[in-house]
């Protein structure tokens, strides 16, 4: 019987590298959660709290902890999220009934990268003081600033797709261009050409949302 959460066990290989079932399914829930939001489908979240199970034990096999530890805050955000865009409030819904899109202003877009820069700097060098205080538990984490920097911006963008803010797709952007660079450095092969098609989606996603946005507001003036 094949261990399910066993990252060694390899449905198929590219490039020498092995591409196990937990990896594979990972990335079909996480391609078809970005499509499903990308289109504005509120039922996007059902698929995003699989998803983020599944994230949990690759992470977790693949020490990279801050990413690992993100999964159950995400799935927190998520939960949160689902409600915000099934249940909006009064003024905030569209046509559907369901939260409609809107963009942060400047002063708050300074506030987020502000607070993404902080945390990831804390976060960082805790990271990187793990493997120092508890080697026999942890080893050392791979490009611990890099993986804290993708964990501020990831929850940030989660944050702001909770809150139906254009704003989100840009911070998809900027974590899918860095996980590439971290995929790779943990040896991953599969993943940094999934986050490429992530790229592409959050690109054709932010197309979508400001097509529905402008439409937004024309029935609005």
């Amino acid at each position: 019987m094949i261990d399910f959460f066993n990252i060694n066990n390899t449905l198929f290989s590219i490039g020498g590298t092995g591409v196990s079932v937990l990896e594979f399914c990972s990335v079909i829930l996480g391609l078809t959660t970005v499509f499903l939001a990308g289109r504005g489908k509120s039922y996007n979240y059902w698929f995003g709290y699989i998803y983020s199970i599944l994230l949990f034990f690759l992470f977790l096999q693949k020490h990279l902890y801050s990413s690992m530890i993100l999964q159950p805050i995400s799935l927190v955000i998520a939960i949160f999220g689902h409600y915000r865009w099934t249940h909006p409030k009064k003024g905030e819904e569209n046509k559907k009934r369901e939260l409609k899109i809107s963009l942060l202003t400047n002063r708050q877009r300074v506030i987020h990268v502000a607070i993404i820069l902080l945390f990831a700097a804390i976060w960082g060098w805790m990271l990187s003081m793990l493997h120092v205080t508890w080697p026999d538990t942890f080893p050392m984490a791979r490009a611990p600033y890099l993986d804290a920097l993708i964990t501020a911006t990831l929850l940030t963008a989660q944050y702001l797709s909770a809150q139906k803010k254009l704003d989100c797709w840009a911070a998809w952007l900027v974590v899918n261009t860095a996980n590439i660079i971290l995929y790779l450095k943990a040896g991953l092969v599969f993943m940094p050409m999934v986050s490429a098609a992530y790229l592409i989606m959050a690109v054709l996603g932010f197309t979508g949302w400001r097509k529905e946005w402008k439409k937004e507001q024309y029935v609005n003036d």
